[in-house]
């Protein structure tokens, strides 16, 4: 008996250190995010994409695959501002204990007025809903990093000093991102700043570049747009003069193409606003690049 006894107390702190040793099992419901939670936490973390690059993050539907990884994720990342509806029920049905962070709703939002017939859970007592496409501008990604580092901190307090550290290279990448979009808008005139797109998706950007944005379609790519709206549209491009429209990663052309046909303009080429997806947007940078370049000459 006191050989058992023995042997187990040798045995118990083996694995305690291994349960020590253990990344943070992370889930995220964001490409931004799981490449951001990856940047972060290094080798101290396993990060499961609920939402994978080229899937439209409006459109996701939960699996059951998805609860267990919800279940067993010690830190579940979602975009927050009204993006994931399902997010509260998806979190209880899973029954998971893990900490469940809402990243964007910890920096302020763009507020705006629905399309007419839109609906949306994030639309507030004035009637304005909050835009979740917060990670169109550098700064929220930065500040985003900010907050994924504090709560892996929390989970893991003991690799915090690795946390802060990757924190501060991938934070200085996403600085010197921001500095060369800032070179390569200048040279797009101010009064050429004028971007139509598929769907709302880019206010952030143009907030910090000076863009107005003429959006065929709502803030969700599920909002269908009018018949009133699409004239609408041609109209401002015509009156604006506007060069080029946009379409984005696997959006249905037709529509664009009746609008270029009968506004004059032509095809811009094709945006990635609602993450990372397979071959130009693989990374944060490489979907930032992409997007500002595609405008920039296109418009130029």
């Amino acid at each position: 008996m006191r050989t058992l006894i023995c042997l187990l107390l040798l045995f118990v702190p083996g694995l305690l250190s291994a349960e020590e040793n253990a990344p943070v099992r992370v889930a995220t419901l964001s490409t931004i995010l799981t490449e951001v939670a990856q940047r972060v936490g290094g080798d101290h973390v396993s990060v499961t994409g609920l939402v994978r690059p080229g899937i439209d993050p409006h459109e996701y539907e939960p699996k059951p695959a998805d609860l267990a990884v919800l279940a067993d994720a010690q830190l579940i990342l979602a975009s927050g501002k009204h993006l994931e509806g399902y997010l509260t029920k998806l979190h209880q049905s899973s029954g998971s204990n893990g900490v469940l962070v809402s990243v964007g709703d910890r920096f302020p939002s763009l507020k705006m007025p629905p399309v007419e017939g839109e609906k949306h859970a994030g639309t507030d007592s004035s009637g304005l809903i909050e835009d979740p496409h917060w990670w169109n501008s550098v700064g929220n990604v930065q500040l985003a990093t900010d907050i994924v580092c504090e709560e892996l901190i929390q989970v893991d307090p003991g690799h915090a000093a690795d946390y802060k550290k990757n924190a501060a290279t991938y934070a200085a990448s996403l600085a010197d991102l921001e500095k060369w979009a800032k070179i390569k808008i200048s040279e797009l005139p101010r009064d050429q700043r004028k971007l139509v797109t598929s769907h709302d998706a880019f206010q952030y950007f143009a907030r910090e570049f000076g863009f107005t944005i003429y959006a065929i379609e709502g803030l969700s790519t599920e909002d269908e747009p009018s018949n009133r709206k699409v004239i609408d549209i041609i109209d401002r491009i015509r009156q604006q003069r506007v060069k080029a429209v946009f379409g984005e990663f696997g959006s249905n052309p037709k529509v664009l193409q009746s609008i270029t046909r009968e506004s004059g303009s032509q095809l811009g080429g094709e945006l990635y606003p609602d993450g990372l997806a397979p071959g130009p947007a693989s990374t944060y940078e490489d979907l930032t690049k992409h997007n500002i370049t595609t405008i920039v000459e296109g418009l130029k």
